[in-house]
């Protein structure tokens, strides 16, 4: 039998996987009229600060080199990003941002501040956004600890 605690867990967790995959359906409707994915918009956003190289890319966004990597080709080969031999080790490669991939991330942003209804209460969004950013802080702590999921 599910306790009325146990039953809010799996329904929060079921409305935050829900509102996951409506997020990002959304991000990516708005994406393809320029072109890109909420992949590739995820891997520009990592370079705004500046040139990092893959693993530290893939770090900072939180992909695995590997994935990031495919489309990191694909954004080099449409010109928004480029990758140049490190002068201080030539075995990394630093990625950048291209001066078309710097227009095609302010595109994004513009795209993503509409993508959603301004109807939502501002306040609201500020409260999701601190109990989000905690949620997801206790799931990477748990994940570099290697604690087993709590029963």
């Amino acid at each position: 039998m599910t306790t009325d605690s146990g039953h809010d867990l799996e329904d929060g967790y079921r409305l935050l996987s829900q509102a996951a995959r409506l997020v990002q359906r959304r991000h990516n409707e708005v994406l393809a009229p320029l072109g890109l994915t909420w992949a590739a918009a995820v891997a520009m956003e990592g370079l705004a600060a500046g040139p990092l190289n893959q693993e530290q890319l893939a770090a900072a966004v939180h992909a695995k080199s590997q994935t990031l990597g495919r489309i990191l080709t694909r954004l080099q080969s449409e010109g928004l990003v480029s990758r140049t031999r490190d002068r201080r080790d030539r075995r990394q490669l630093v990625i950048g941002l291209t001066d078309a991939g710097r227009t095609a991330l302010n595109a994004v942003r513009h795209a993503h501040t509409h993508a959603f209804p301004s109807s939502l209460d501002p306040r609201g969004w500020k409260v999701l956004r601190g109990e989000l950013a905690r949620f997801v802080d206790c799931l990477q702590t748990q994940d570099r600890e290697g604690s087993p999921p709590a029963g």
